[in-house]
């Protein structure tokens, strides 16, 4: 058999890691071609939605590279950009998915040589790892689109942007917030978000009971039914009519 050849996409950054490519290529240092660069202005730009849909679209691997912390061409980009790669990884790991298949890395305008290296050594992990299981796995595929919607929540998102503010320079009393107890704020709306968008696309597809979901997506029902009542008070999901004593629920369309 051929052997296999990962598919990757590189997120670079303008200012650093798009121009520490180019000279990579300036210096003749060799890697291989597999990876398709997407330049940007900066590695911040680069959300967790994004990600997950270059996943879901089959990709193998997703590499995304930024100035060095403190080198940002927009001062504290890149420090943000650390926050959305943790809430990348944090769905990565509910939805079943190996997180190794996304890297962040800080290479600079100056790093030709170590562009290379990092290229190399992330397809030669793809490559390990084999192809996209997303690419043949329905089921998989079914949850990932589910993290891709948890992942543009505005709490996810909002966390993702104070985070570092609220950890570094602190809130508006000048009170910094433990980075421990953060993180564990991060990984239950996490978790909530993409039960909830679990909940939203099965109703989607079908009207169904809260015991029906709970079987479906491994909640207990009493979760089932708090994710509920927090979607019904966003208008996105109504209790469709009664089969005997069990509410159905569905999505509302749009």
């Amino acid at each position: 058999m051929a052997r296999f050849e990962p598919r990757i996409i590189s997120f670079l950054c303008n200012w650093c890691s798009y121009a520490g490519a180019d000279l990579c290529g300036v210096s003749r240092y060799q890697y291989p071609p597999n990876t398709r660069v997407v330049r940007v202005m900066c590695s911040t730009r680069i959300s967790p939605q994004m990600v997950l849909r270059v996943l879901l679209e089959g990709a193998d691997g997703v590499l995304i590279g930024g100035c060095h912390l403190g080198d940002c061409h927009y001062i504290s980009g890149n420090y943000y950009t650390e926050k959305r790669f943790d809430i990348m990884i944090k769905m990565l790991q509910l939805v079943g998915l190996e997180s190794e298949r996304v890297r962040l890395e800080w290479i600079s305008a100056a790093e030709g040589e170590k562009f290379s290296k990092v290229v190399t050594e992330f397809t030669t992990k793809i490559r390990d790892l084999g192809p996209n299981p997303v690419k043949d796995d329905k089921r998989l595929a079914f949850i990932l689109e589910a993290a891709e919607a948890a992942s543009q929540s505005f709490r996810l998102t909002a966390l993702a942007s104070k985070e570092y503010n609220l950890t570094s320079r602190g809130n508006v009393y000048g009170e910094k917030l433990d980075q421990k107890k953060l993180q564990e704020i991060v990984t239950n709306v996490a978790r909530e978000e993409f039960e909830r968008a679990l909940i939203l696309l099965l109703t989607k597809r079908d009207q169904l009971s809260a015991r029906d979901l709970s079987k479906k997506i491994g909640v207990p029902s009493d979760r089932v039914l708090d994710h509920i009542v927090e979607l019904k008070k966003r208008n996105l999901i109504e209790m469709e009519y009664k089969h005997g004593t069990a509410p159905l629920y569905r999505a509302i369309p749009g």
